[in-house]
């Protein structure tokens, strides 16, 4: 029962992201896509795979990263070709630096991106649809960006400025599949949570983020299942605290999703239904950011930490790109 955006949402990996072969994806072409008057798949993969840190609908103040359309008005510069700002993008994200950065007063502000991989053709699609449609921004950037002078000579209209309220409409939860509904759910809990996970780290550092686990990463969860109506669970065959002991048949899952990982495969959600209810299964996957917590070479004291706050601790010895448990999520039909 999988319908036409599905192929393309299921990219993700706390704050994690895939190093994935794209075989799966060469066929959900930008062509395709806007000739049958669909929305050009870069929009979820970049609701998807950015707005955990570069969210539109954060504030100026609270945000942990500049939003999407401040990296569009300051890379789009005049005569720039698609190809040159799609190669730009890649090649920043590929290797985040400040001496390539084209926004000084954002690596001033919240330091360099952390490095993550994504498979070649996500940032691909996320730049082309950067490129030529309008994105949703911040009720507060024109002044913002008028204040700074308006650096960066980009700008919002695109050739997709006709296709403006479709492309920025918002998704009914009536419209969407099971699947779609499931990954709604596990991107906005991602989302709250890694908000404020890099949060901390960004302004208090990495010991201070495994305490913010601790005490809240219950407490957000659940805050999101009451939003969504929904029971949102992580769990691991590994885990930290326990109890996110994954049961007999999310263990099952997790084999399944570990398998199609190590193959490079592109990982798919797994959908039960019952008569009234629907169970989603989705993995979570390591990156960078979560192997100052969960790799092989953790900082001893960030270590000790941990031993202290999680005497039964399993989920350590990761590195990128591995699963480390998976979104067990259930919810009304």
């Amino acid at each position: 029962m999988i319908r036409n955006l599905v192929l393309v949402m299921v990219i993700l990996g706390l704050v994690s992201s895939c190093k994935n072969d794209n075989q799966n994806q060469s066929d959900y072409t930008q062509v395709s896509v806007l000739e049958t008057g669909q929305e050009h798949p870069g929009k979820k993969l970049m609701e998807v795979n950015c707005y955990v840190c570069h969210s539109p609908t954060a504030g100026h103040d609270s945000r942990i990263a500049p939003p999407m359309i401040a990296i569009k008005k300051h890379y789009l510069t005049d005569g720039i070709s698609k190809a040159e700002f799609i190669k730009n993008i890649q090649s920043y994200v590929e290797n985040p630096n400040e001496a390539d950065s084209k926004m000084p007063g954002a690596v001033k502000r919240f330091g360099v991106m952390p490095k993550a991989q994504y498979p070649e053709n996500t940032v691909e699609q996320i730049a082309d649809y950067i490129y030529d449609y309008d994105i949703e921004q911040p009720e507060w950037f024109d002044d913002h960006f008028k204040e700074q002078g308006g650096k960066g000579h980009g700008k919002q209209n695109g050739r997709g400025m006709q296709n403006r309220n479709k492309q920025q409409a918002s998704v009914s939860d009536s419209t969407l599949t099971y699947e779609e509904m499931g990954l709604k759910y596990a991107m906005n809990t991602k989302a709250e949570l890694g908000k404020n996970l890099m949060g901390t780290i960004q302004k208090k550092g990495t010991l201070a983020a495994v305490e913010f686990c601790n005490i809240k990463a219950y407490p957000l969860t659940d805050s999101m299942a009451v939003v969504n109506q929904a029971k949102i669970k992580r769990v691991s065959d590994k885990p930290r605290n326990p109890n996110n002991q994954a049961n007999s048949s999310e263990l099952v899952h997790i084999t399944k999703f570990k398998e199609d990982v190590a193959a490079h495969l592109e990982p798919k959600p797994i959908i039960e239904e019952t008569d009234e209810t629907v169970q989603f299964y989705y993995p979570i996957v390591t990156n960078s950011m979560c192997l100052q917590c969960h790799g092989k070479n953790i900082e001893p004291e960030v270590y000790k930490k941990i031993t202290a706050l999680y005497p039964k601790d399993k989920a350590i010895g990761y590195i990128e790109n591995e699963v480390r448990g998976i979104w067990s999520i259930s919810f009304d039909k």
